[in-house]
This record gives structure tokens, sequence and C-alpha cells, in this order.
């Protein structure tokens, strides 16, 4: 086998390339419900725009006649004034713009993140087992921020600096026309430069969100397997992995600072030289009396104030191509196919039965069926065991009944009718499963056992009391209003998986799924939890994953499996008679408990 290198880690959730004009689409539908704040926002900072070229509009008669002995005492005293409303205007149009295009983009955030959680709800089954938790959690909670950034920060640049840039260059036109055109010149230089800068930006960008996604994910796998981690004596190994990707992680961020540093310095040389050819021919105009002094020192004025919002536009390609990179991955979310929402069959209760007819089915990337050809009949209230060595295809046969994958050959019938008729959520209606992995989320006792549907204190009273929890929840400090912790850690592993037959009995779905829900306890908890089982049994049609095959011994048939195919079928006694490959493992098992 081969070792895992430090850097080899899950391929994450990828960014696929979109361009930017297909980007700004997209977002367009989530901008236009708020159409009229946006043209509002967009109005106060044109005004914030317009007051910017005030300034050195007024610089013109200050210098020319406020200075000058014919000047006016009135005349001479609107100008400071006029700079003070000047001031007022410029900052609650600035403070207004802010606080609107805010409340757009926190409103667009929050679309965003539900619809991205909304697709990930209804994604396929394959679709978590292609991807990460980590990339997920990255795409929904920190990527969309990118998404706000840009929003924000990115729109207030461009739009505003653009408008402050478009009034500066008409003033700059009014009062020398000909001085203007070294700058008109300089414009499309500085444009060619940007996007030679934006296009290796984005790729970088894309590399950069990749490199921080695998690492989130040795993250995720160190806190997972803690526990594994410290008894093997792995932190060096760990440590060897995340430094090697921090690493990588460093030389993109240096690359992209080099890449991104550069627009702004060369810009401001490129300005410098157009500055210094209109200085020299701004003196050229003064001694052919072409100019005076005011003109001059207003144009030299706007010219300078014009440099600024310059660098800002230079300054926002930066996260402005790393928010387009956010929206690939946002985008590639919310495009995930959703699973099938089945058919429009209603179905209120089923009675149980459960048809197997020749199914089949393959994983995409495995050449061998990983079910071939399985057929067989679970009647009403009928306690179905699947036994069979690990790789057989017993976990895979089960999670096709509630349409987690769908067979690739064959039909699965319930009462009589196909899965794929029923619609899917009543179908999923009719199943509940306990498996020995339990999942627990972090709420009260009484949400988990209620979870997905209200919470009635009394059938969650009877559901634990079936489950032979009731005293136990009685004696924690908050009853069932007790929150269980991450993934239940405050309970004990045997309370754990009582809590999880609780909610099981509480759906009281006719059919059930059981995977071994006893094999990792003690023989205490095992006791209790084997009470809770039978109790939630009663009645229901059961298909039982048997890996302890003592667990089984009371079942009304087992199904041997092997390879995908069901190779023995019978009682317990009656497959022990036969002395095939059940009797086989039955004898292994027994040396075993034994020894």
């Amino acid at each position: 086998m081969t070792k895992k290198g430090p850097g080899d880690v899950k391929a994450p959730l990828t960014a696929k390339p979109i361009a930017n004009m297909a980007v700004f689409r997209r977002l367009r539908r989530y901008l236009q419900p708020h159409l009229f704040v946006l043209i509002a926002a967009a109005l106060s900072m044109a005004l914030v725009a317009a007051s910017e070229a005030g300034i050195p509009w007024l610089l013109k008669p200050l210098v020319d006649r406020g200075f000058g002995q014919g000047a006016s005492g009135t005349s001479r005293w609107m100008i400071p004034v006029a700079v003070v409303v000047l001031a007022f205007v410029r900052g609650v149009a600035q403070y207004g713009s802010g606080y609107l295009l805010s409340w757009v983009t926190n409103r667009v955030l929050q679309e965003l993140r539900r619809e991205m959680f909304r697709k990930m709800l209804h994604a396929r089954v394959a679709f978590f087992q292609r991807e990460t938790a980590s990339t997920i959690i990255n795409a929904v909670v920190f990527e969309v921020n990118q998404i706000l950034n840009t929003l924000s920060g990115v729109m207030v640049t461009l739009v505003r600096d653009s408008m402050t840039v478009l009034c500066l260059l008409a003033l700059l036109f009014y009062r020398n026309w000909r001085l203007t055109l070294v700058i008109a010149v300089i414009l499309p230089v500085i444009a060619w430069l940007v996007g030679k800068i934006n296009r290796r930006l984005r790729r970088l960008n894309r590399d950069y969100q990749q490199q921080t996604n695998q690492l989130s994910y040795i993250v995720e796998e160190t806190v997972g397997g803690y526990k594994v981690v410290k008894v093997h004596n792995g932190e060096a190994y760990e440590m060897g992995r995340f430094e090697e990707m921090s690493r990588r992680l460093r030389g993109y961020s240096m690359r992209m600072t080099v890449a991104g540093g550069l627009a702004q310095p060369l810009t401001q040389f490129i300005a410098s030289i157009a500055l210094a050819i209109v200085l020299a021919i701004a003196m050229i105009q003064s001694a052919h009396d072409q100019t005076t002094v005011g003109g001059f020192v207003s144009f030299v004025t706007a010219m300078l104030l014009i440099i600024s919002p310059l660098k800002h536009l230079t300054d926002v390609n930066q996260p402005l191509q790393r928010g387009m990179t956010a929206a690939e991955l946002i985008f590639g979310l919310i495009d995930e196919p959703p699973e099938t929402s089945g058919g429009d069959r209603r179905l209120e209760r089923a009675r149980g039965e459960v048809r197997f007819e020749r199914v089949s089915f393959s994983y995409g990337n495995v050449t061998r069926p990983t079910l071939d050809a399985v057929s067989f009949v679970a009647r009403p209230g009928e306690m179905i065991a699947l036994a069979g060595p690990s790789g057989s295809g017993k976990t895979t046969l089960v999670n096709l009944l509630p349409r987690f994958f769908d067979a690739t050959d064959g039909r699965i019938l319930v009462d009589g009718v196909p899965v794929e008729e029923y619609r899917l959520e009543d179908l999923r209606r009719q199943i509940a499963f306990v498996s020995q992995e339990v999942v627990l989320f972090n709420d009260s006792i009484a949400a988990n056992v209620a979870y997905g549907q209200e919470i009635d204190a009394a059938r969650v009273d009877a559901a634990l009391a079936a489950a032979n929890l009731r005293n136990t929840v009685a004696a924690m400090p908050d009853g069932v209003d007790t929150l269980v912790g991450d993934n239940g850690m405050r309970l004990s592993g045997g309370q754990r998986q009582r809590l999880a037959i609780a909610r099981a009995i509480y759906k009281d779905a006719p059919i059930l799924i059981l995977d071994e829900a006893t094999s990792a306890l003690d023989s205490e908890s095992e006791r209790h939890v084997q009470e809770a089982l039978e109790v939630l049994m009663r009645g229901r049609t059961t298909l039982v994953i048997a890996h302890r095959l003592s667990t089984i011994e009371r079942a009304d048939r087992i199904l041997v499996m092997e390879a995908g195919q069901i190779i023995e079928e019978g009682s317990h006694a009656e497959l022990l008679k036969r002395g095939g490959l059940y009797a086989n493992l039955h004898n292994i098992q027994y040396q075993r408990e034994e020894a």
C-alpha cells in the first residue's frame, strides 16, 4: 500500500472557472429585488464624487480673486462657507451610501447562505461522500463572506471612485483640455496593465482557495481522530502534513502579494511621468499668458485628487478577484444537482411489505457490482436479518430502500408499488433507522427524540420509557431539556444508543432498519439497548444488518450475503444445520467469544 504523503488529502470542492460578467449576471438576480435601494446608494455616491470635484473648482476664484485687493468682503467669505457646506454634504452622502449598501449586501449574504444551505440539505448522497465537511463549511460560512466584501467594499470603490474620476476629469477638461489629453493617454496604459495582473490574480486566487480547503480538511481530520493521533504518536506526522500545506499556502500568498502589489507602484510611476509632463506644459502656457495662477492651481489640485481614486481602483483588483473566485465556489454549490423528489403518489402509512426484485447496484468507480440480482420479500411485521462478511453488500442494500441511491437494475417495491412512484418525503416517512454510529444534535433530549417533528411532551416521555431511558433522563438536572452536547458527548455510549432508539420509537414508522446497534457496547448497556430494540421492533417490518450473529437468532429469516448476492436463506437453526457460510461465520464468532 502506498503511504500517504504530508500533502496528499482528499480533493475538495473546486471552483469552476466562470467569466466575470457571468458572475455579475448571476449576482444581479439577488440584487434586483433591492434595485431602488441600490439606486439611492448610487445617487449618494454620485453626490460624494461631485463634492470631490468641488474643492478644486473653488480654488480658481479663491486664488485669482480671493487674495486680491479688489475682492469684496462678502464674496471673500463665500468660499470658506462653501467649503463647510461641501464637507457636510459629502459626509451625509458618504454615510448614507455606506448604510444603504451595507443593508443590501447583508440581505444578499443572507439569501446566498439560505440558498446554499437549502441546496446542501437536498443534495444527493454522493455529494456528501465526495466532499469534506470542512469544504462545505468553508463555502457556506466563510467563502460567502468574500461575496459580501465584493458587494460592499469593492462595489463602493468601483462606483464611487469611478464617478469621482469622471467628475475630476470633466473639471480638468473644462479648466485646460490640452493638459487633460496627457492624462487621457495614460489611462488606457493603466487599464492594460491592470488587465494583465487581473488574469494572474484570478488564477492564483483559485489555487489559493483549493489549498485553503485542503488545510481545513487536515485540521478536520486531526480533530476528529485525535484519539488515534495520540495513541499512535501521530503528532509528528500530522504536524508534517500541516506544515507542508501551510508552506504551500504561504507560497501562493506571496505570489498573490507580488502580483497584486505591482499594480499600485507601476500606476503611480506612470502617473508621475504624466504629472511631470503636465508641469512642463503648464509652465510654457504660463509664460505665454495662456493660464492664470488660479487655473493652474485648480488643475494641479484636481489632478492630484484624481490619483487617490485611481489608486483605489487599481487596489480593488485583488479583493475583486478573490471575490470572483469565492463566487465560483458558491455558485458551484448552488448548482449542485438535487436528489430526485420522487413520483406523485402519496403514502400516508405503509403496511410494511418490502420487495426486492432482481435488484443490482454498482458504484461509479467499481467494476464489479456491489449488488447482483438480489431478490427477497419482507412481509409486514417480519424481521429479516442480513448477515455476511464485510463488503458483501448489506449496507448498500438497506441504503437503496430510502433511496439514498437508486438501483441500477431491478425494482424495489413498498406495498406493491415501486419506490420511484412515491413522493420521496412520503417514502422516507415510513422508515426509521438506528445505527451503531449514532448521530445526535447539540440540542435538548426532547428535541433529539422528536427530531423533524413537533415536540409532544407525552410522546417524548413514552418514547423514553420504551427505550429504557426515562429514569436516566429524569435524574438529569434539566430533565428532557438537558443539552446532549456535540453529537451526544455528555451521554454514555448506551444512553446515546437508547436515545436514537427513542427517536425511532417517536417517529413510529412501519419499516425499521437496524445496523447492529449493540456491537460497540458493554454487556450492561447492551442488555438495556436490546430490551429497547425489542420494544421498537414490535409490529414493524425490520431489516437488521448483523455483525454479531448472536443478536439475530430470533429473526424470522436470515439472508446470508456474499459478493453482492444472497447465497443462503432460512432461520438460525436451519442455517446452522446446513453447515454453509452462516454456520462457518457463527462458529468463528463463537470460538472468539469462548476464548
